[in-house]
């Protein structure tokens, strides 16, 4: 096979990416195949929950059941890989490993780094619904929501000042679900 370092795309069962990485790279390790292998990367990006009214960080994969990996793929590798617990396969016509090419994972590179400077909010929010602000100034107010920008994680939300509906900006961590 190649004896170019080389992205490839391994199929793993869902929620066991981290562990099979791990594996992989332990069996390489101590198989002395350890310099056949340069990166392995399960693709997150930190998400905002709302969990008992509290702001939680954690982490959601981009692409539940994939990892990818950066490696000089011989046979002893490709088995060594194949083999793994958890592992469907590599990505590929007829169980032959198909290399990604570095524009893609480029891609991928620059969405992770994007989710860990700027965490996404998994809460969605939709025109109409009502919405409790939980921090800032209008704390403890409640309004409708009348714009949503999901770019920048923001919402317009109508509240009652005096008697009379007030269009605030928020962010999506400020306000609550009622």
């Amino acid at each position: 096979m190649t004896q170019d370092f080389r992205w490839y795309v391994v199929n793993v069962y869902s929620g066991f990416e981290k562990k099979v990485s791990e594996y992989i790279q332990e069996q390489a390790t101590k198989k002395g195949l350890a310099d056949q292998i340069e990166t392995i990367l399960v693709p997150t990006e930190e998400v905002i929950e709302i969990k008992k009214g509290a702001k939680v960080t954690s982490e959601r994969q981009f692409f539940p059941g994939y990892l990818l990996i950066k490696v000089r793929l011989t046979d002893e590798l490709w088995h060594l890989v194949r083999h793994s617990p958890k592992v469907s396969g590599f990505l590929g016509a007829r169980g032959k490993p198909t290399p990604v090419s570095q524009e893609e994972v480029n891609r991928i590179l620059a969405q992770v780094e994007e989710g860990v400077k700027k965490p996404k909010t998994s809460i969605r929010f939709e025109v109409g619904e009502q919405v409790r602000v939980s921090e800032g100034p209008f704390s403890s107010f409640s309004g409708m929501v009348e714009e949503i920008d999901e770019d920048k994680q923001r919402l317009k939300v109508a509240v009652s000042i005096f008697g009379r509906a007030t269009p605030i900006d928020l962010d999506f961590g400020q306000v609550e679900k009622i």
